[in-house]
């Protein structure tokens, strides 16, 4: 996917009214609609791109070469315009692998508008710039490959499958198109179908402020 095109990821949630998350808001968004950007589906060729399965790392290898192939620059603070949080919950084969600290921070030296901070789970979306952001730019920040039939080098197969939700909702659409928006809980699957989770997320309690 072109630099160009991300940038171009129309300006969808400022047209729904959905900029800042303004302080304590209501902690689940289930009754949101879930926008749709293109699919970002070239994470596996950009610099560090991490060739394993789980557990995966921050990404810290070549981060600043990824910000630079998909068009994000990194920022010396954390950007104020667009202040949003999401809510990211990965199953694999069954159990719940743990979304990395630090991704897209370079700890001393500058921030990905897309970051995390600790293991909770929770995506920073904080950028000096009026943008929508992608559930599949977070990905290529993070160099972790996702499709709508991979994530990591784990690829559909033999029975095995890879499902996404958002605020609970089944989602038939590569999950890199997810456009990120104030409070959504995210939930990727893989494995059989057995192995998906009993109960999928809906909502996420985000601390008071975010």
């Amino acid at each position: 996917m072109a630099p160009r095109c991300l940038i171009a990821l129309v300006l969808v949630l400022f047209a729904c009214g959905c900029g800042s998350s303004g302080g304590s808001k209501p902690k689940g968004s289930g009754a949101q609609r879930v926008e749709l950007g293109p699919s970002f589906d070239t994470i596996a060729s950009l610099p560090g791109a991490q060739r394993s399965g789980p557990p995966w790392n921050s990404g810290a290898a070549k981060l600043q070469q990824r910000l630079k192939a998909i068009g994000l620059a990194p920022l010396p603070v954390e950007g104020n315009v667009v202040h949003i949080h999401q809510h990211l919950d990965i199953y694999v084969n069954g159990r719940h692998v743990t979304v990395p600290a630090l991704i897209g921070i370079d700890p001393g030296h500058f921030f990905s508008p897309l970051h995390t901070h600790d293991t909770s789970g929770i995506l920073h979306v904080e950028s000096p710039t009026e943008s929508a952001f992608s559930l599949g730019q977070f990905f290529a920040v993070w160099g972790v490959p996702l499709s709508a039939r991979r994530i990591g080098t784990l690829a559909t197969a033999g029975g095995a499958q890879l499902r996404s939700w958002v605020n609970g909702r089944p989602l038939g659409a590569d999950p890199t198109r997810i456009v990120l928006a104030p409070h959504q809980e995210i939930v990727i699957a893989y494995g059989t179908a057995a192995q998906m989770p009993k109960k999928v997320p809906s909502s996420y309690t985000f601390p008071e402020g975010l």
